[in-house]
C-alpha cells in the first residue's frame, strides 16, 4: 500500500476558528458541450451559477459528468485530452473558456481534486506552500500560511512530517490548505468526504460552511448528498451530462425523489439505493 494510501478514516479533530476574509467571485457556465476525443460526448448544454459568495452543490452518481464539468472550469480537461466544444465559463464576468489551469487559479480559482491528491513525499509545509506557486507577494503569502495553520491546527505539529503518512482527516487539511494558499475567490471541492469517517465528514462540511462565511464562493461536488443539501445554498443534479434538476438547497432535501434516490430514504421505509425498483426518468426531473 503507497504511503498516501494509508489512514484513510480516522477521527482527527477540525476546528474552524480563523478563515481569512476575501471577496467571493461568481462562476457561470452556459450551454457547455464537452467531452473526450473525437466521438465520446460527455455533456451536454450544462449551464450552471455560483452567485459570489454563495455555497452551490452539484450532486449525480459516478459516470454522470461530475469530474468532467470541473476539469472544463478549471482548465484541466485538455491535459486528459478532452475539449469543451460548445459553450462558456466565466469567472466574474470575465471569459475563461479553455485557459490555461495556472491562469485560473490567478484569476482567483482553486480547486481540491477527488482523492486529495497531495504531494505523499513531500512535507506538510511543502505541500501548503505549493499552493502558492502563481503568487508573487512573499509577505502575503507568509501571512496566508500561518492563517491557513490557524484554520487547521492538528498541521502545526505535523507541519514538518511526511505528508503521505497522515490520517485521512489530515490529508484533506492539507489538501483544503493547499487551495486556500493561492487566496482564491471561488473554492471548488470535488467529492471532499470521499473515504472519511462519519466525524470527519461533519467536521468538513463545517470547515466549509466558515470558509464560505468569511466570503469565498464554493462549489461543492459530492455523492454524500445529505452534507452537501446541508450546507448549501443552492444545489443541481446532474444525470449523464445533463442537469436534470436544480433548486434551492433546502427545498431539494426535502424532496421526495431526492431523499429517495439520493439521501437513500423513500416513502415505504426502503433505506438503501438497491431497494428501489427503478429510477425516474430524466425528463421527469428537468425543469
Amino acid at each position: 500500500m503507497a504511503a498516501s494510501e494509508r489512514h484513510v478514516d480516522d477521527s482527527t479533530t477540525l476546528t474552524s476558528p480563523a478563515v481569512p476574509t476575501t471577496a467571493g467571485a461568481s462562476l457561470t457556465v452556459t450551454g457547455l458541450d464537452a467531452g473526450y476525443g473525437d466521438a465520446i460526448s460527455v455533456l451536454d448544454a450544462v449551464d450552471l451559477e455560483v452567485p459570489a459568495g454563495k455555497v452551490v452543490a452539484l450532486l449525480g452518481a459516478n459516470g454522470a459528468g461530475k469530474t468532467t464539468l470541473l476539469r472544463a472550469i478549471s482548465g484541466l480537461l485538455r491535459l486528459h485530452r478532452g475539449r469543451i466544444t460548445a459553450g462558456t465559463v466565466h469567472l466574474d464576468g470575465a471569459d475563461i473558456t479553455g485557459s490555461q489551469p495556472a491562469a485560473i487559479v490567478r484569476a482567483g480559482l482553486a480547486q481540491v481534486m477527488e482523492g486529495r491528491r497531495i504531494f505523499a513525499e513531500l512535507s506538510v509545509e511543502e505541500n501548503l506552500r505549493t499552493g502558492a506557486i502563481t503568487r508573487r507577494d512573499t509577505k502575503g503569502i507568509s501571512a496566508t500560511f500561518d492563517e491557513i495553520l490557524e484554520l487547521f491546527p492538528p498541521l502545526v505539529e505535523r507541519r514538518g512530517d511526511t505528508a503521505g503518512y497522515l490520517s485521512g482527516g489530515e490529508q484533506q487539511m492539507v489538501a483544503i490548505g493547499r487551495a486556500l494558499m493561492a487566496k482564491p475567490r471561488l473554492l471548488v471541492l470535488d467529492e471532499p468526504s470521499l473515504g472519511l469517517a462519519p466525524l470527519i465528514v461533519e467536521q468538513i462540511g463545517r470547515i466549509i460552511s466558515d470558509i464560505n462565511a468569511r466570503g469565498t464562493s464554493v462549489l461543492l461536488v459530492e455523492q454524500n448528498a445529505m452534507m452537501a443539501l446541508g450546507i448549501a445554498d443552492y444545489a443541481y443534479v446532474v444525470e449523464t451530462g445533463r442537469i436534470v434538476r436544480s433548486g434551492p438547497a433546502a427545498e431539494l432535501r426535502e424532496d421526495t425523489e431526492i431523499q429517495e434516490f439520493y439521501l437513500g430514504i423513500s416513502s415505504d421505509g426502503r433505506t438503501s439505493f438497491r431497494e428501489v425498483a427503478s429510477y425516474p426518468p430524466a425528463k421527469a426531473w428537468r425543469l
